[in-house]
């Protein structure tokens, strides 16, 4: 981080780091114990390590930085590719944990920080924001860089964002740990860490517009608008979902200021759209960047990308009250989510079909590029969850799947077969390129690890699948006096097969993620001294 910074911007950061720690000492000598309290020391350890390196850094000969305008900034971007394998490690490895213990329930330890109820958001925090988020920023800054031809704005930025981002997320799975939540699904974090993104995010927004702002291409291609939408809309979900008045601002405890039916409606327009517009905008982003670059090929349709991105951007934002078929929520907002929820299909396979179409006589490579398969499956796994939610969000179709493992199948399908399968696709990408070799360090390490990732995949997928028809069948199959043919319990037992095989699908998953990891360890130390990417000069060349 240093090395990249000038004289003037490690001053900034040094004050930047000092206010952290004095956040950090202020909210644990407020708090004195808790959660609150936990945090305000993590913040102030934070602060003091960055103060010292800072520091030390000013000490340091202020020589210019060599070419600095001249070259990309893909610091940020390789701290985000390690912080992304360093989250998939955790919140992996949680998952197959609780996986197991609902198969093994009495191997859960007597400690309540080890209960299912705390490392399940554990679980989901880790994967969405952790991995998902950190790929989504170090992807965003190195396409934002390609394809405006201009080097981030300020060098200091990206390291706030993502510095910040990841201290909410230790905050947000330390607090689940010791019993501190607000309850909401995929926002369970606190009010002071809820504040704090918003704090980083801003920083985050306004450094992208900043950038493109002085681009050198005049088009905006359209990763930037996918990842554009990505950063808008998830900034006023998180808000308007997160408005809560603190018990006191010496706690962690809060209360939403919605309530009833008005705070399931919110919670689940902010549910879905996180699904939208975190799991779904930002990572088609990455698909129509990485895609095109590892195949050598244009996207198929450019127009029909556009297209998508406004289809896409105006539906999604309509569905999420189709998680609540059958509730107090009016019958025609019930009745709406479920319709925009079947015409979301249109968009959607518009994109799945893109990316599929721009393979057309690149078969050979997708045979023979483990990388590119990677991307292959989550086009096809994109364009198979699009049709299954869809599918679920009919509402005699509901009637069967909501409560049951189905919805879970689903929610895998979606986030193993498509979202981690582009984070890995773009990762073998971009490592090799960052760390100025034509490879990864293990080639053969790719195969298996695609191997691995799409057995686990469909091990895990399948069973949910299975277990979640079976679940709604038991539940409403009755006897010829019109008493529950089985009893809830029945139903519980009847899932141990399911739910072993579940478990044994993510241990495959995780076991190639942690192949993955190591592989991209090897090959950044294997990098040559002063390696960097020469995908795209950011100056224009003769020929152009």
């Amino acid at each position: 981080m240093r090395a990249s910074l000038t004289m003037a911007e490690r001053k900034t950061g040094l004050g930047l780091a000092a206010a952290l720690a004095l956040l950090g000492l202020v909210m644990a000598a407020a708090a004195r114990q808790g959660a609150m309290a936990v945090h305000g020391a993590m913040a102030l350890a934070l602060g003091l390590v960055l103060v010292f390196r800072l520091g030390a850094a000013l000490y340091d000969a202020p020589a210019a930085i060599p070419d600095r305008q001249g070259r990309y900034d893909d610091a940020p971007t390789r701290f985000g590719i390690v912080m992304t394998l360093v989250w998939a490690m955790i919140g992996m490895a949680a998952g197959v944990w609780v996986a197991a213990l609902l198969y093994w329930p009495e191997a859960t330890p007597l400690w309540p920080a080890t209960s299912f109820g705390r490392l399940r958001p554990v679980h989901t925090t880790a994967i969405i924001f952790g991995f998902g988020g950190n790929a989504l920023i170090a992807t965003s800054f190195h396409v934002l860089q390609r394809t405006s031809r201009a080097r981030l704005a300020d060098a200091l930025s990206p390291w706030v964002v993502l510095i910040g981002f990841n201290l909410f997320c230790a905050w947000a799975v330390t607090g689940y740990l010791m019993g501190s939540t607000q309850s909401k699904e995929y926002a369970e974090a606190e009010w002071y860490a809820d504040l704090w993104l918003v704090a980083v995010w801003l920083v985050y927004f306004a450094l992208y517009i900043r950038t493109l702002a002085r681009r050198a291409e005049p088009h905006i291609y359209v990763a930037n608008w996918y990842y554009m939408a990505f950063i808008l809309v998830v900034a006023i979900l998180h808000i308007v979902n997160n408005i809560a008045l603190p018990v006191s601002l010496a706690g962690a405890r809060s209360f939403p200021v919605w309530a009833g039916v008005q705070d399931a409606m919110i919670q689940w327009w902010y549910g879905h759209n996180a699904v939208a517009f975190f799991l779904t905008a930002g990572f088609l982003g990455m698909l129509y960047y990485f895609l095109p670059v590892r195949s050598g090929r244009p996207i198929w349709s450019y127009r029909l990308s556009i297209l998508s991105f406004w289809g896409i951007v105006f539906f999604y934002i309509w569905v999420g009250s189709h998680h609540l078929h059958y509730t107090a929520l009016p019958y025609w907002v019930q009745t709406l989510g479920m319709t925009f929820s079947v015409m979301l299909l249109v968009p959607s396979w518009a994109s799945a079909g893109n990316a599929i179409a721009t393979l057309n006589g690149a078969w050979h490579k997708v045979r023979d590029d483990a990388t590119l398969r990677f991307m292959f499956v989550a086009a096809v796994f994109y364009g198979l969850s699009t049709f299954e939610g869809s599918f679920l969000a009919i509402r005699p179709v509901n009637s069967l799947s909501h409560y049951t493992d189905w919805t879970v199948g689903h929610v895998h399908s979606g986030t193993l077969g498509w979202v981690a399968m582009i984070i890995f696709g773009a990762l073998y990408t971009l490592v090799p390129q960052l760390s100025g070799r034509e490879a990864m360090a293990w080639p053969r390490a790719v195969e298996w690890h695609f191997w691995l990732a799409v057995t686990g995949t469909l091990v895990y997928v399948v069973s949910m699948w299975n277990a979640g028809i079976t679940q709604g069948l038991m539940w409403r199959t009755y006897d010829d006096s019109g008493a529950l043919s089985y009893s809830f319990l029945q139903s519980v037992q009847a899932m141990a097969p399911y739910y072993l095989l579940r478990a044994i699908g993510g241990a495959m998953f995780l076991t190639g993620a942690a192949i993955c990891a190591l592989n991209c360890r090897a090959t950044m130390r294997a990098a040559p001294a002063g390696a960097g990417a020469r995908d795209r000069p950011l100056t224009l060349q003769p020929a152009e």
